[in-house]
């Protein structure tokens, strides 16, 4: 939940917003980046109400429908400023998924397993294209998503240059 409380009270952090415009947030510019799915988004801000780290005010325009607009309070402030800092210094060990493959790869047959990770790679690729395709639609007004795409693209290079030297000692 800290990562959703995170990521609600950063959203707000610039303004009041109402829920539409959060989801939207959420599911077009950031989704991309993060990878964070939310089924539904009045589930946590309802508990981040009832916590006090964010207040609702009902508002209307014209003869459209009543819509809740969230704003952050100051206890929101304090504790969004909590969790911003404390994910600089959180490092969890990453898990791949292709581990556990690796630790059974004396059961596998070589040729198989070269094929499967030389597609593998052919993926990595292809999400790299994507990462840097995102580059190009986000520059150069949003400095942040430069960072997280540099960053990502890092993580990709890393992968594919390991995955590449396991190819060539598969014997």
């Amino acid at each position: 939940m800290i990562e959703h409380e995170l990521l609600f009270l950063g959203l707000l952090k610039n303004g009041p917003k109402h829920g539409y415009e959060i989801k939207r947030m959420i599911e077009e510019e950031l989704f991309p980046f993060i990878g964070l799915k939310i089924k539904s988004i009045y589930y946590p801000l309802k508990k981040m109400e009832k916590l006090g780290l964010i207040s609702k005010d009902v508002g209307r325009e014209g003869k459209f429908p009543e819509k809740f607009v969230y704003s952050l309070t100051q206890k929101g402030e304090k504790i969004f400023d909590h969790l911003v800092t404390e994910s600089f210094s959180s490092i969890e060990r990453p898990y791949f998924n292709i581990d556990l493959s690796l630790y059974f790869l004396e059961y596998v047959d070589k040729n198989i397993a070269k094929r499967q990770l030389r597609a593998r790679v052919l993926l990595l690729r292809r999400i790299k294209r994507d990462i840097e395709g995102l580059k190009q639609k986000t520059a150069p007004v949003k400095k942040y998503l430069q960072i997280i795409i540099d960053h990502d693209i890092s993580l990709v290079n890393a992968e594919i240059d390991s995955i590449n030297k396991l190819i060539q000692v598969l014997v």
